[in-house]
């Protein structure tokens, strides 16, 4: 028998496997495959689908048809890659290790709506429908085109043979399903498309019986639903890296006004790290494109670090000049600490503080140390200075009442006679000044109340000193003389009758005798 021709019975049973399971091995992409699906190349309708391992010819020239495997356990081909991009070299720059992204983004898997499909007929319930054995065994395909042969049979009855090749058409079928059913689910369109492709092209000389026209325009219904699923997950990728360009661009622009402006540099470091973070979720740009944004990314980056480093060496010459400052400050000030020069002392401590707030900061350490040793020298001299001034305050709270009771004595004094207050006063006063100091809140009550004495006794030193002055005597005897001067002047007029003249003498005299009474009143007055 030549290699056309089928078995019965044992090799029927041999042809156990499922079409499902022969078409799982064509068309199933691997599950396990870790990799991401391309972003590097398009999908190409055109590309050669390979070999296929589980067709095989009937003979001659014809072409290859489906051959259920044979018993034992399935043979599976090592599981290919997944689109998805190719293994890419280091970048020139350095790159960040991958790490699981926060958002990933979702692979794109569009689904379109499939076609009305054409109904086929299962050809296994009427193989005579479609073919015909003749006598000598030959399998004739019957079609609207006319009959073709497809195989030979001698090895059992021409309904086996015609129910053999019936079967291997509802193989057929059966994998035209499965892709379909793939396709709608939103499986892989272009490995789909390469599937049906081959389908369709060997379907034409494929040695089966049944409904091959009706097959036919299924499958290129299939080839056409697949093209449009492989231009729409072309679209949605083409989508998504355009919005994942877009992102890293944005990304990469921020990085770049980070670097540039930022001067809260551990915000702007804690935000680099949050955009180190939400680069490496970003997915599905191809390698030129990625690592020429990452080289944006990364300049942005190294400039920032450089810029950040530079502030802070700066900062730290400009702490350690702070330091250096302090430490002057600072002996001086443990200098001063047993100083009994108490105010220019205090003063200069006002001084080194200011000098000290004027000098910026140090590390915090050192400052903190530069810092107790300041203020403990402060409070060395303040403390001391407060003891004495509370010694002295208590000799000037013992003054102050020494001085009330001085002031007591004074303002009893007789001031009758002035010379006796005056030396009273006088004693007062002597006593007055050898007590010292008093408080600051009384030395003006106390001063006050003492001048009122003094001049109490001046006054009454001064009354007495005007009712005996002798110049005072004098000028009220001169008025006496010259009121009875004029007098006389005019009652000598009178007597020889010369009443002009005696009344000119006695205006005059009336005038004298007018400033005689207020010498006299203000003799008497002192």
């Amino acid at each position: 028998m030549s290699e056309h021709h089928a078995t019965s019975g044992t090799d029927e049973r041999r042809r156990g496997s499922t079409a499902a399971d022969l078409a799982d091995r064509r068309i199933a992409p691997d599950p396990e495959d870790p990799r991401p699906p391309t972003v590097d190349s398009e999908p190409n309708s055109g590309e050669n689908p390979g070999h296929r391992g589980d067709e095989a010819g009937t003979g001659g020239s014809r072409p290859a048809t489906p051959r259920p495997p044979v018993p034992g356990p399935p043979s599976r081909r090592a599981p290919g890659p997944r689109p998805g991009p190719a293994a890419r070299p280091a970048p020139s720059e350095p790159r960040p290790a991958p790490a699981p992204p926060r958002h990933p983004v979702p692979d794109p898997a569009p689904v379109l709506t499939p076609p009305t499909p054409t109904p086929v007929a299962q050809a296994g319930s009427d193989p005579s429908r479609w073919g015909r054995v003749d006598a000598e065994g030959t399998i004739y395909l019957i079609t609207a085109e006319g009959q073709r042969v497809v195989g030979s049979w001698q090895a059992g009855s021409p309904e086996e043979g015609l129910a053999h090749f019936a079967r291997r058409f509802d193989d057929l079928l059966t994998e035209a399903e499965l892709l379909a059913a793939r396709l709608t689910a939103g499986g892989d369109p272009k490995h789909s498309l390469h599937s049906a492709k081959a389908l369709r092209q060997h379907l034409d000389e494929a040695a089966v019986i049944g409904d091959v026209t009706a097959l036919r325009t299924r499958i290129d219904e299939l080839v056409a639903f697949a093209e449009q699923s492989v231009g729409a997950a072309r679209s949605a990728r083409e989508a998504q890296r355009a919005a994942a360009i877009a992102r890293k661009e944005e990304l990469a622009a921020e990085a770049e006004h980070l670097a540039a402006e930022a001067t809260q540099w551990k915000q702007a470091g804690d935000r680099f790290k949050s955009i180190l973070d939400e680069w490496r979720a970003i997915k599905g740009i191809d390698r030129k494109t990625d690592e020429a944004l990452w080289k944006r990314f990364s300049r942005a980056r190294e400039s920032f670090n450089r810029r950040r480093g530079s502030h802070f060496a700066d900062l730290d010459r400009q702490r350690a000049g702070a330091k250096a400052r302090k430490e002057e400050l600072v002996a001086e000030a443990e200098a001063l600490a047993d100083s009994t020069d108490w105010g220019p002392t205090a003063a200069r401590y006002r001084d080194l503080m200011t000098e000290w707030k004027a000098a910026g900061r140090a590390q915090k350490d050192a400052d903190d140390a530069l810092w107790q040793r300041f203020r403990s020298a402060q409070d060395v001299f303040f403390r001391r200075r407060a003891a004495t001034y509370a010694e002295r305050d208590a000799e000037f709270v013992a003054n102050a009442e020494a001085k009330r009771a001085l002031l007591g004595e004074a303002e009893k004094i007789d001031v009758s006679d002035p010379d006796a207050a005056r030396a009273a006063l006088r004693s007062i006063q002597e006593r007055w000044e050898a007590l010292g100091k008093v408080p600051r809140e009384d030395i003006r009550p106390l001063e006050a109340r003492l001048r009122a004495v003094e001049e109490k006794v001046r006054e009454a030193a001064d009354r007495h000193w005007r009712r005996t002055d002798p110049e005072a005597e004098a000028r009220v005897a001169q008025f006496r003389e010259r009121v009875a001067q004029f007098e006389a002047q005019a009652a000598k007029a009178r007597a020889t009758g010369d009443l002009r003249r005696a009344e000119r003498a006695q205006s005059q005299a009336d005038q004298w005798r007018e400033w005689l009474a207020t010498a006299e009143q203000a003799v008497q007055q002192r």
